[in-house]
């Protein structure tokens, strides 16, 4: 092959690594805008509904309304999403300390107003006082709360809701008592698109927002039905010391 063939086969190979390379970026961007508009749609459906239930019965002074705040937070945390996907990324987190048992409560708030909607029962099993982890309380709402949308959309019967603290972590566990996943969690989060709709899609966020967090999304075993739940990290005095050791080491 003399040089000229050479030449051309090199720069062949060059444009089509370039392209390859646009078509992933392309795909990227795509399915950040995906998933903004698909967290844009949950929290307001949410605090639409939320809101109808309190005109009818309303709670105690404030619940319901703090939780359609959040929910609100949500929807606004979506659009900062889907302006930053113009740029192939997301808005940044802004992690704070999150109490776990305050998180789903407000939660419980929203979603116990839905699920009627699909014919189910939300409950709020035992969460321990004081499981506090670190990290964006409006993304880690996010992950929740696709949690039970897909519990509620895709499974049946009571919904629960929990939280327990073990070897320093924090799991926060929903379950259903449909007719179960279509396929294990990791095939569900890495092929979110390929025929599995928006249940892949929110289980996709999910997974993504608890790895951020240095934990991750499982299946647990349960007798019926779908039982999801988040690992994080337990947040504690002795970590801000260590972290604050660090920092003075530095």
């Amino acid at each position: 092959m003399n040089a000229a063939a050479v030449w051309a086969w090199a720069v062949a190979a060059a444009a089509c690594g370039v392209a390859g390379l646009a078509w992933r970026e392309l795909r990227r961007g795509r399915e950040l805008v995906a998933r903004a508009c698909h967290e844009l749609r949950g929290p307001l459906t949410a605090a639409h509904l939320a809101l109808q239930a309190e005109a009818r019965a309303p709670q105690a002074p404030g619940v319901r309304l703090a939780a359609v705040e959040l929910e609100l937070r949500r929807a606004g945390l979506a659009l900062e999403d889907l302006a930053a996907a113009r740029a192939g990324r997301r808005a940044a987190d802004r992690p704070e300390l999150v109490d776990v048992a305050d998180l789903l409560a407000y939660q419980a708030a929203t979603w116990q107003a839905i699920a009627p909607v699909f014919g189910c029962e939300l409950r709020v099993g035992a969460t321990p006082a004081e499981a506090l982890v670190r990290g964006d309380r409006v993304r880690l709402a996010q992950a929740v709360g696709n949690l039970l949308a897909n519990a509620l959309e895709h499974g049946a019967g009571r919904v629960e809701v929990g939280a327990r603290a073990h070897a320093g972590h924090v799991r926060i566990e929903v379950s259903d008592e449909g007719a179960g996943l279509p396929a294990p969690v990791a095939e569900l989060t890495r092929r979110p698109r390929a025929g599995r709709g928006h249940r892949g899609r929110g289980l996709a966020i999910a997974a993504e927002i608890v790895a951020r967090h240095g934990g991750r999304l499982v299946s647990a075993p349960s007798a019926r039905g779908a039982r999801l739940a988040i690992e994080l990290p337990a947040w504690s005095p002795e970590v801000l010391a260590i972290d604050s050791g660090r920092g003075a080491a530095r």
